[in-house]
This record gives C-alpha cells, structure tokens and sequence, in this order.
C-alpha cells in the first residue's frame, strides 16, 4: 500500500475528490494549510499600502492506495489539480505498513 500526500490548490479539492472518487479511490483525509514553495508568497495591495503574504493556504489531502491504484490515483491528481500556474502543489508518495479497520479488524489492503 501506498500513501500520497497532496498539496493542492483549495479551489482544486472538490474536483480532486470527484475524479477520484469517479476512479473508484474512495476514502481520504483532508486539512486546510498554509505554505509556500518556489513562488515565496504574493503582494497585496490594501488601502495604498503592500502587505506581503508568505504563507498562502492549500489543502493537503491524505490518501491510501491499493500499489495497483498508485499511478492511476497520481496521474488523476495531478490532471485535475494542474492549472498550469506557478503554486499548483505537490504529490508526495510513501509505503505504508499496515493498515487496520478498527471497527473489524480487517488488516491490510482488506481495511481500505
């Protein structure tokens, strides 16, 4: 099993979900965050004077997948997020272990 983690555009995460959800990727874990990366924040003018916000809000979705699932949930996530601009996000992929289903019990790819 495997575990993407995704910085998206939160414009970007009802569509991220619905594509997913159409790919038969069910189940995931959502947070609003603030971050930045290349693009380091924008300016802002407000009433003559210009703030400078460094840290710009994303969603960081959490998701659980089958390996056979890896590169189909990837490409779904990345075609739907992209926009094309500077600050679209980031997929960050690691191994899970185990999973456990707590109201059953069921281990593995079986708790998905």
């Amino acid at each position: 099993m495997k575990k993407l983690d995704c910085i998206i555009r939160v414009n970007k995460l009802e569509e991220v979900k619905a594509a997913l959800e159409q790919a038969g990727i069910v189940g995931m874990t959502t947070e609003p965050v603030r971050g930045h990366g290349r693009q380091q924040g924008r300016t802002e003018l407000y009433r003559g004077s210009t703030y400078s916000i460094n840290l710009l809000p994303k969603v960081r979705i959490e998701v659980v997948v089958r390996d056979n699932q890896l590169e189909q949930a990837i490409e779904v996530i990345s075609d739907v997020a992209r926009s094309g601009e500077i600050g679209d996000g980031k997929i960050f992929v690691s191994e899970v272990l185990d999973a456990i289903r707590i109201r059953t019990g069921e281990r593995g790819e079986s708790a998905l």
